[in-house]
């Protein structure tokens, strides 16, 4: 039996599948590389030197958590209202230019139109801000295969913790156990499989070396993912 059929007959054997949750950087978008050009930037004009190890530690959690754990490591004289604010607004501002090119991730749309297919219920999970998220479904015409919008500011905690995905199955309404996670961060892996959930951990390059290894399986792409093979 090759990998992939193994990976297909343990996945299948252990879930009944009825959502499946998408993390948004990284997965539905290759946009860790502009994010960590952005963040870089902002961290750069305070005088602090960060190296690019320590800002891969804060892919997959909220700005919230980001900028007060900055703020705190080095002292910063700014309000953290101030600090996310700054880093929304320019950010946002840079996405959204025409100048800025961000593409779905190879084989993304082909599975979303796949799990559409087959009535199975998706949401977004992810720790940007959801003028964020909104703009990126609204720009690649994600808008009719997600039944929820979630965002890390509708939770109390961040990820790891579970907070955001058991928000996204409430609002899906389902169990825990009934949905598949989709994550490209070790916090992400993190807080799937401490909700309870199945987890696909893809392995994006441009998202640094993370720890995947808490997924239920790890791919390289998404065009090997396909309904009737995965999940019934």
């Amino acid at each position: 039996m090759d990998e992939k059929s193994k990976i297909i007959l343990t996945l299948g054997e252990l879930i009944v599948i009825k959502a499946v949750l998408f993390d948004m950087d990284g997965v539905l978008i290759d946009s860790e590389l502009i994010r960590l050009v952005h963040v870089q930037g902002i961290i750069k004009s305070m005088d602090i030197v960060m190296s690019d190890e320590e800002y891969i530690k804060f892919i997959g959690t909220s700005s919230h958590f980001m900028w007060s754990t900055i703020k705190h490591k080095y002292n910063l004289n700014h309000t953290l209202e101030e600090l996310i604010n700054k880093d929304r607004n320019e950010y946002f501002i840079y996405l959204s230019s025409p100048d800025t090119k961000i593409t779905p991730i190879r084989g993304i749309t082909e599975l979303l139109k796949n799990l559409h297919e087959n009535n199975i219920k998706m949401a977004v999970a992810s720790s940007s801000p959801i003028n964020v998220i909104e703009f990126i479904i609204e720009s690649f015409k994600f808008n009719n295969y997600f039944n929820a919008l979630v965002t890390g500011d509708y939770v109390n905690r961040s990820k790891p913790e579970p907070d955001i995905f058991l928000f996204a199955a409430e609002k899906l309404g389902v169990l825990p156990e009934e949905c598949v996670v989709i994550e490209d961060s070790c916090n992400g892996v993190k807080a799937a499989k401490r909700a309870g959930m199945n987890c696909v951990g893809y392995r994006n390059l441009n998202s640094g070396n993370q720890d995947l290894s808490e997924a239920d399986i790890i791919i390289d792409s998404f065009c090997d993912l396909i309904w009737p093979d995965l999940y019934s």
